[in-house]
């Protein structure tokens, strides 16, 4: 029943998927029939539904639009091809163990892109919606000006079929969201325009069809992998792998975490990927995860990768029963069904949450927005994604650096960050949070200049550990290069809470021989006493700090404010 439910479903959106795609419209039905299969078969997830979806069907149009004419025989065969080398990527990045790879594509960037391409379907069907003879090609603005220039000749008829499909279908999905508001919506459309045509007949009212679908089994095809084919190819099949694998593992973890399992990410790309090598010669292009068709089968009642099996299978048959129905479908509808599509994409919750979270979200998500509106949608992934990752090694390359001393006013004087409390004169803690890496360093060299800079009699420094997880080369050098300074000051360098892998990664680098393995300690009290016995006690004879026990025990307490 969960199989028969998806695949009653994915009717309408195929035909509208195929259409966003530049495809013919079978190209749809097709690509939710042997992908689905495979994915299912030999995936790990027990809900995901692989199929046709709106973000792989703008991005293929985006990118293969430049190099054939939509729906022509040369775009269908570079259709396969890319979905060949999607599949191949996938399949490869599978068997490499890289299921991680998709952790680098932020959140922010699917909210931005998805947002980015709703607009951009939506502005590719305005020449259906309202009738009008116009490119559908190029960036946005290139549409929106040439519908500007053509706005005189819009069909009354055609957009009210467009506009009465597009209510319909919003009326059903909030009164009765339950009931499949897709099918229902084109079903409206095509009797309104039925209507329309028998009462002002087709000369005038001009309502265009899609057609009759061929009633017929995925015919087999092959990609055409020559050199230069390949060659112009790649950067969109990298782009389509990213994005196809993200939205696929996803939508994965999301269904297993309310089904109360998990997913094997790296299992989950082999499964994408041999479904796609597989569509690819079944006449199928690009398949992913379906967020709309995995969560209607979890709803549905799917226990096991079976349902989704079946609903390839069932798509199939229903196709064959079905397809010539499509001929009374008109394209208006086909648009006002796409605008509804668009609509839901955007979604403004997420959108105002990022943006009103975190500034650094927020630029990824209007890059990625606008680079999707006004560049090619494969650079819109490139672009947030590597924004992404250049603000958060910005981040990262920047340790925190803040002193530590011991508060006498509570019992067991733990060590404190409070800037009224007294410091030893000859002593400094300070604790170090972040990464030292090479992007890191400058800003950690920087802080040990300032220190020896406006405290040259603070001869000693120790540095609190716990907060550092990675040390590289670079990092452990700059520590080397402090401790030498430190010694030529008559002082030293002491290193506190150093976890069992930090400490490997300084003594394979050397760091430790320089430092002194003796100078690294477990705890702050450890390394207090053992440092105390080198301080000048002449200075501390006549401190009126004493904020060490050992201080205190040797000399006695002295009046201070604190």
């Amino acid at each position: 029943m969960a199989g028969l439910s998806g695949s009653i479903v994915v009717l309408p959106q195929a035909v509208a998927f195929a259409t966003i795609a530049g495809m013919p419209p079978q190209y749809g039905l097709y690509a939710g029939m042997v992908p689905a299969v495979v994915a299912a078969l030999f995936g790990s997830s027990r809900h995901l539904v692989s199929g046709p979806t709106t973000a792989a069907s703008i991005v293929l149009f985006s990118a293969l639009s430049a190099y054939a004419t939509p729906g022509s025989a040369d775009y269908v065969s570079l259709a396969l091809t890319l979905t060949f080398m999607v599949g191949v990527f996938e399949l490869v990045l599978g068997l490499a163990r890289m299921g991680t790879l998709v952790n680098f594509i932020s959140h922010s960037v699917i909210v931005g892109f998805t947002a980015g391409a709703a607009i951009l379907i939506a502005a590719k069907q305005l020449k259906y919606f309202f009738g009008i003879d116009m490119p559908s090609g190029g960036h946005l603005h290139d549409i929106i000006r040439e519908f500007a220039q053509r706005i005189g000749e819009i069909n009354p008829y055609v957009t009210a079929v467009a506009l009465g499909t597009l209510l319909i279908g919003i009326i059903i999905k909030h009164l009765w969201p339950k009931l499949p508001y897709l099918i229902f919506a084109m079903l409206f459309g095509s009797l309104l325009a039925y209507v329309l045509n028998s009462f002002f007949g087709e000369q005038l009212t001009q309502i265009a069809q899609v057609g009759a679908l061929p009633a017929s089994l995925p015919p087999l095809s092959a990609p055409d992998l020559s050199l230069d084919n390949i060659r112009t190819l790649a950067p969109t099949a990298l782009a389509v792998t990213l994005f196809a694998l993200t939205e696929a593992v996803s939508i994965g973890r999301s269904l297993a975490a309310r089904g109360g399992y998990r997913i094997d990410g790296n299992q989950e790309f082999i499964g994408q990927g041999l479904s796609n090598i597989a569509g690819s010669f079944f006449s199928s292009y690009v398949a992913t995860g379906s967020f709309n068709r995995s969560g209607l089968n979890y709803e549905a009642g799917a226990r096991t990768p079976l349902a989704a099996v079946f609903a390839g299978v069932l798509l199939l048959v229903i196709v064959l029963l079905v397809a010539p129905l499509a001929a009374y479908l008109p394209k208006a509808a086909m648009a006002g069904v796409l605008f509804a599509v668009a609509w839901g994409l955007i979604d403004f919750k997420q959108i105002r949450h990022i943006l009103s979270a975190s500034k650094r979200e927020s630029s990824v998500l209007i890059v990625t927005f606008l680079s999707a509106l006004f560049l090619e949608l494969e650079m819109a992934i490139f672009a947030g994604v590597l924004l992404s990752l250049v603000l958060y090694l910005e981040q990262v390359s920047k340790p925190s650096v803040y002193r530590r001393v011991p508060d006498p006013r509570l019992p067991g004087r733990p060590f404190t960050t409070d800037a009224s409390l007294p410091e030893c004169p000859q002593f400094r803690i300070v604790r170090v949070d972040g990464s030292l890496f090479f992007g890191s360093v400058n800003r950690l060299q920087n802080a040990f200049d300032m220190f020896r800079t406006r405290d040259p009699e603070k001869k000693h420094l120790a540095l609190a550990m716990q907060g550092v997880g990675v040390v590289d080369l670079e990092g452990a050098e700059a520590l080397v290069e402090e401790a030498r300074k430190r010694k030529a000051m008559g002082g030293d360098l002491y290193l506190i809470n150093v976890n069992r892998g930090l400490w490997d990664t300084l003594e394979n680098t050397g760091c430790l021989d320089e430092i002194d393995s003796r100078h690294v300690f477990e705890g702050k009290h450890t390394a207090v006493h053992a440092v105390y016995q080198k301080l000048d006690k002449s200075i501390c004879a006549t401190c009126d700090k004493r904020i060490f026990s050992e201080c205190q025990n040797e000399f006695g307490y002295k009046t201070r404010s604190i």
